[in-house]
């Protein structure tokens, strides 16, 4: 197999293993593992724990920007806002970018990954400005309940479809129309890796 190849497998192994164990529980020998390379392997390639975690990090980051630009030159009725909102729910079903974005983001006090967590979260808010056209309130709005959604989703509030009344009314609230689709996709993921 090819080095890139084999990078994107083991940055692939990485956003699963870190996303279910977070940064700290996480260990290169677990990545390797997943990946099905050696951790002498996954360290030659990336150096540290944390430049493999910063690479999946800006990967995750690159991919959310990219499904929003992608938007901008779509003709539609549907708003710019909902179309963005959909791209996002459509990112979620990969459980791992929502999971790796959240830890994160919760590395504030890092300074290698808490700087890049900011600025990615910034990239996203100047994007929604000045890319998209959204005032300083609607792009505050539009990020606040993508956090919102990150946070429902990652604490799985969707095993609480089926038996809670207000957990089903606060999923339906937050993802409207993709309800089912999301109910879908978590039920493909796994809880723990």
């Amino acid at each position: 197999m090819a080095s890139d190849a084999r990078r994107i497998l083991i940055l692939d192994a990485a956003t699963e293993v870190f996303s279910h164990r977070g940064y700290a529980g996480a260990t290169t020998d677990q990545i390797a593992t997943a990946a099905e390379v050696s951790q002498p392997y996954v360290v030659r390639m990336f150096g540290t724990k944390e430049k493999l975690f910063v690479e999946v990090l800006r990967r995750d980051l690159d991919r959310m920007l990219a499904a929003f630009r992608a938007q901008l030159g779509v003709e539609s009725d549907t708003p710019l806002r909902e179309r963005l909102g959909l791209a996002y729910i459509d990112l979620l079903q990969d459980r791992g970018l929502l999971l790796s974005l959240m830890h994160g983001f919760v590395l504030g006090s890092d300074p290698v990954i808490g700087d890049l967590a900011r600025s990615g979260f910034l990239d996203v808010y100047r994007f929604l400005k000045n890319e998209a056209g959204f005032s300083a309130d609607d792009a505050t709005t539009f990020m606040a309940q993508g956090m919102l959604l990150n946070t429902l989703l990652g604490m799985r509030m969707t095993d609480k479809y089926d038996t809670d009344e207000d957990a089903r009314e606060l999923l339906g609230c937050v993802l409207h129309a993709k309800l089912d689709f999301m109910l879908q996709v978590a039920n493909q993921s796994p809880a723990v890796v």
